[in-house]
């Protein structure tokens, strides 16, 4: 892995959001980690980045990103690296609680 290229990682996009990528049910985007992998889903899918993040950018309390099946914000939150090859699900949680 030279000269920081970026690689595209697969998006797994939940059936709420799918209205956002024509249908799609995973993308391709590229990123160096879960801040530009959102970035770029918004450069390519405008207003996705609404549903998933608040104001401050950080990533919504009923919204789960796992890396490789695991949650992120075990991780490094949206600062978690992601390489090529990687796998990323986006998972809204189910409302209920409190």
């Amino acid at each position: 892995f030279e000269g920081g290229l970026i690689m595209p990682v697969s998006v797994r996009i939940p059936t709420p959001l799918r209205t956002l990528t024509k249908g799609a049910d995973e993308v391709k985007v590229e990123g160096k980690n879960i801040k530009e992998i959102i970035e770029s889903l918004e450069a390519n899918y405008k207003g996705i980045k609404e549903r998933i993040c608040d104001n401050d950018g950080q990533i919504r309390r009923f919204v789960n990103f796992y890396l490789n099946d695991e949650d992120i914000r075990f991780i490094d939150n949206i600062n978690t690296p992601v390489k090529d090859g990687d796998h990323i699900s986006i998972v809204p949680a189910i409302a209920g609680g409190n």
